[in-house]
């Protein structure tokens, strides 16, 4: 698509070209008419005028009106005088209305096309909606996309340079190129906006650069098939997966950097499988939260539509739309759910699949996708192949140092303190096969009895030890669906977690491992 650079180039061989029609396509009218000045800044043999309804018609580079009467069909009345009197004249008009059917006002303007083709004019008119075919074929359209990371970068500079002597602003130029890469997909009035609102606040700091995030959010409103899930800082501490956690802090120096000269492409994303409630989802909202980013949620329940080529359209809007928000972390939840095929659906999940699986490979977006699943059986082995997601980790039961990372992170959230060592040792003994869901379940209900029985004291460690002994973890109430979900992440999946796969509690040694008996 066209840039700012290459739509002016084009508009000026349409001039030179002296093509009758000129259909400039663009929801920014004044950011048109400054590319327009430039074209006629050019062709200084050419005479320009410029018609709008508030202002009248006007010459370019002269202050007064040409005429009294600013109607349209005053201007339109000139522009045919004008025509018929001498040649090498344009004619911009910018609140031209119905020109998308054959209105009389359409017939109109395709008489004057005439016109202005026998004595070597042009029409400009500048629209936000398509043209009447009839009309548009009697010259050419060229299409103003909205402001690139370049123009984006250069406006922004402008913008904090000229309040650098009069208020502290902490932005270099790293932070001006993250700024306008937040703002890519905005108007250029949007994004003045913006940045001019930032800077109302009396100071530029390094932490206002996510705030653009919220702007854009409030910019664009409801998004179709995604929802914004709203962060708080220091909710989403996550305990173990050491693994994980080293890969992402990677993925983020590459999802912060600029690429525009580089081969490389954005982060795609990570696919997360394994036992209910060991943290795939916290993490999703975990990474948002320590990378700085929005987090959006796909929700395919409101993707999936009940008619035919419903779905597949709505599914591509929810996507369309967590580009324009980008950068941002996406959230799919249970993916497996979303996706999974069954009778009588006339083939629509397969097509949502083909569907998501193209974005996933060609989308160059910064769009970071999480999608955690828990019944791997049912993915589709195209969705596994290397290249769709980044990597695939396995999410297991935490081992005893993960669980004390956990408990310890819970004890602090909930009580506001920590174990001491004894119980420590004892809790991680007593925790044997429970999942970080599990742990915190646990504390809170700690936390809940204090609370209810007005007890400002940490609660003996006698209450705390039976509050864990009296717990059923997932584990051991589905041993065999989680054996049939470790089995799969064995040998299929990069262990999440620092010491691969842990062992549950009275399951047997695993399948496949060999045991010397000294």
């Amino acid at each position: 698509m066209p840039n700012l650079v290459n739509t002016s180039e084009i508009l000026l061989r349409y001039v030179k070209a002296r093509v009758p029609l000129i259909v400039v396509r663009s929801v920014e009218r004044t950011r048109a008419l400054e590319v327009l000045d430039h074209v006629a800044a050019q062709v200084r043999s050419m005479t320009f005028f410029t018609h709008s309804r508030t202002t009248g018609l006007f010459e370019t580079g002269s202050p007064s009106p040409v005429s009294e009467d600013r109607s349209l069909v005053g201007a339109l009345d000139y522009a045919t005088s004008t025509f018929s009197a001498r040649n090498h004249t344009n004619f911009i008009f910018t609140d031209i209305e119905e020109l998308d059917s054959e209105s009389s006002t359409a017939r109109h303007l395709a008489e004057m096309a005439r016109l202005a083709e026998a004595h070597q004019g042009s029409i400009i008119v500048i629209v936000s909606s398509p043209v009447w075919a009839g009309l548009s074929r009697l010259g050419m359209s060229v299409t103003l996309d909205l402001p690139e990371e370049d123009e984006l970068s250069r406006l922004v500079t402008d913008l904090v340079d000229d309040h650098r002597s009069i208020m502290p602003i902490e932005w270099g130029p790293e932070e001006i190129r993250r700024a306008a890469e937040i703002l890519v997909g905005v108007t250029q009035t949007e994004a003045v906006n913006a940045i001019t609102t930032l800077l109302a606040k009396g100071a530029l700091t390094r932490e206002d650069i996510t705030e653009l995030s919220t702007f854009k959010e409030q910019i664009f409103g409801e998004l179709n098939g995604i929802e914004s899930v709203k962060l708080k800082d220091g909710d989403y501490g996550v305990g173990g997966l050491a693994n994980l956690r080293t890969w992402l802090g990677r993925k983020r120096e590459l999802i912060r950097a600029d690429l525009t000269n580089t081969p490389l492409h954005p982060p795609k994303g990570v696919l997360l499988v394994g036992v209910p409630g060991c943290g795939k989802s916290l993490s999703a909202k975990a990474i948002a939260s320590e990378w700085r980013l929005p987090l959006y949620r796909l929700d395919m329940g409101t993707v999936l539509g009940m008619y035919v080529g419903q779905s597949e359209g709505q599914l591509k809007e929810a996507l369309d739309a967590a580009e324009r928000v980008s950068p941002c972390v996406l959230w799919v939840d249970e993916i497996e759910k979303g996706f999974a095929s069954g009778g009588g659906d006339s083939g629509t999940t397969r097509r949502l699949i083909g569907q998501f699986l193209y974005w996933l490979q060609e989308n160059t977006a910064k769009v970071f996708l999480v999608a955690t699943a828990n019944d791997v059986s049912s993915l589709p082995p195209e969705m596994l192949r290397k290249g769709r997601f980044d990597e695939i980790f396995f999410v297991d039961l935490p081992d005893d140092a993960e669980r004390e990372e956990i408990i310890r992170l819970y004890f602090a959230k909930y009580l506001s303190t920590e174990p001491s060592a004894t119980l420590m040792r004892e809790l991680v003994e007593l925790s044997a096969g429970f999942s970080g869901s599990d742990v915190e379940a646990v504390v809170h209900d700690i936390a809940t009895e204090n609370f209810l029985t007005k007890v400002t004291t940490i609660p003996d460690d006698d209450f705390i030890r039976d509050v864990f002994t009296n717990v059923m973890p997932f584990s051991r109430t589905n041993p065999e669906e989680v054996a049939a979900i470790r089995t799969w992440g064995r040998e299929r999946a990069v262990p999440a977690g620092a010491s691969g796969f842990t062992q549950t509690p009275g399951s047997g040694p695993a399948a496949g491992r060999r045991i010397v008996l000294a």
